[in-house]
């Protein structure tokens, strides 16, 4: 017995002492505790503070981050969720702003100021509904508030409007059906649904731009508009800005990578990017006749979208010139251009093949075309100046027709070309004074012709519509270089001159 009553009282002592460590440990955490409150209302304070010297210098994002510190230490206090939603407002993130103010009226039924706030963005999201409510609020506890009166009006009117515009959609009066909906929209700029529905009027009256230009908005105004995404997508697509088109159908695949129709579409617009991209490598590195194969395979993959084969075929015309292929330049140039009437760059092209085909009148006649559709143009402007140069110097001396080459001839042609004429027009050939006259002149202008386009830098002059060796359009030049503003300083067939020439083969 005790033993047992001296085990018992040595249970009741530790039992005892842990009650004692308790009450310590509960006092120490009570007086820690009142330390960490008493330090954190301090920190609110200055956070708030240091929120609203921000706020003040319109530094919002450091202010916002002062006024989450002060909503987390204190989430009872309806006045510091009213000045953050101020901030998220001042940062033009009303979606955010409006569970701040939804919270502040909550804790503070009463709060007049922030009703309206909420009552100001819920009418311009269109959610006419509860935006009445929060007017009808404001107006019941405070009869005289003016702009709580003139909101309520604007929202039964919003209310009207949109119905006049569905009316007028359901009937296809699209044009009626804008104009009813730019007053929504200025009424409730932040309503997707009435701006797809002026997009959707847009796409239907063939004006996209506008189209885009609703439907952009829409991605950030509601969540999860993968819808939205899709159709710009196509809308740029169908323009032609694949490259768009790419940057969209990825934002759709960001929301939902399984998502059926935007990966259908993203693989298209892939493929078809990927060849077009890889046609403008070619024309970079100059291999011309890689790049016509690859827009003549756009051209297969999409026939129905008119802005891919009028943009292959422009591209395969200025290919086809670059190739020096001048009849089916002109050819596919002219078809290109029944295509697309206004397309500079087609004009430019045909322009340039009918340079080669020395067809100077109507490369004159596509660049004055060009012109007259892009007064500004540096490249067209000084294009339609060479053509006019080329085509006063035709009337004067043409040496590629002097020889009987194309514009594209190289060196090793033109020679062949000139001893074949030199050979045939050389004067000791003729015995009549008049014919043997005849010959000297032509083999003048042979020799002419093949100095100039035998040397580089004379024939670039010549291709720019200058003659080098006319005096007229040489500085400081003078007459009495010959005859006819010939070029030579004397005529090698005067005075008895018995001149032989001799033509290696």
């Amino acid at each position: 017995n005790d033993s047992y009553s001296s085990m018992e009282s040595g249970r009741r002592k530790g039992f005892n002492g842990v009650l004692s460590s308790l009450s310590l440990l509960c006092v120490i955490l009570d007086i820690q505790l009142d330390g960490v409150l008493g330090a954190t209302h301090v920190e609110i304070e200055q956070h708030l503070e240091m929120g609203r010297k921000l706020l003040a210098a319109g530094q919002l994002a450091e202010a916002l981050s002062h006024y989450h510190y002060a909503v987390e230490g204190d989430s009872k206090n309806y006045l510091t969720y009213y000045k953050r939603a101020a901030v998220f407002l001042a940062m033009g993130k009303s979606k955010s702003a409006l569970p701040d103010l939804t919270r502040a009226i909550q804790l503070k039924p009463d709060f007049l100021a922030a009703r309206l706030q909420r009552g100001n963005i819920l009418l311009k999201q269109g959610n006419t509904q509860d935006a009445r409510e929060d007017f009808e609020t404001v107006l019941h506890r405070s009869p005289d508030q003016e702009e709580a009166r003139d909101q309520l009006m604007r929202a039964n009117k919003l209310e009207e409007l949109r119905e006049e515009a569905h009316a007028a959609h359901h009937r296809g009066d699209y044009s009626t059906t804008i104009t009813v909906l730019d007053r929504v929209v200025e009424l409730s700029p932040w309503d997707p649904e009435s701006r797809e529905l002026r997009a959707d009027c847009y796409i239907r009256l063939g004006d996209p731009r506008k189209a885009i230009h609703d439907l952009t908005p829409t991605t950030q105004l509601r969540n999860d508009n993968r819808a939205a995404f899709l159709k710009l997508s196509i809308l740029h697509y169908s323009l032609g800005e694949h490259q768009e088109s790419l940057g969209h159908v990825r934002e759709c695949l960001k929301l939902d990578q399984d998502d059926k129709d935007c990966l259908s579409h993203y693989k298209q617009v892939k493929k078809l990017s990927k060849q077009l991209d890889s046609a403008e490598e070619h024309i970079e590195e100059a291999r011309y006749q890689e790049a016509i194969v690859k827009y003549e395979s756009v051209m297969r993959r999409e026939p129905n979208v008119p802005y891919y084969t009028n943009k292959a075929n422009e591209r395969i015309c200025f290919c086809l010139v670059k190739n020096k292929m001048t009849a089916k330049a002109i050819d596919l140039c002219s078809e290109a251009h029944q295509r697309d009437p206004r397309n500079i760059n087609i004009l430019r092209d045909r322009a340039e093949a009918f340079i080669l085909n020395q067809d100077y009148e109507k490369a004159v006649e596509d660049y004055q075309e060009a012109r007259e559709f892009d007064m500004e143009n540096n490249e067209i402007r000084e294009g339609l100046e060479r053509a006019q140069k080329l085509l006063k110097l035709s009337r004067k001396r043409d040496y590629y027709k002097i020889l009987g080459v194309n514009r594209s001839a190289n060196k090793q042609e033109i020679i062949k070309a000139y001893r074949k004429l030199a050979q045939q027009w050389h004067p000791d050939n003729f015995r009549e004074e008049a014919k043997k006259k005849e010959a000297e002149k032509r083999f003048i202008d042979i020799a002419s012709a093949k100095e100039v386009l035998t040397d580089p830098e004379k024939r670039q002059k010549f291709d720019s519509g200058e003659d080098p060796l006319d005096p007229e359009s040489q500085q400081g030049g003078g007459g009495g270089q010959g005859g006819q503003g010939r070029p030579f300083h004397f005529n090698p067939f005067e005075s008895g001159g018995n001149y032989h020439f001799k033509f290696n083969h």
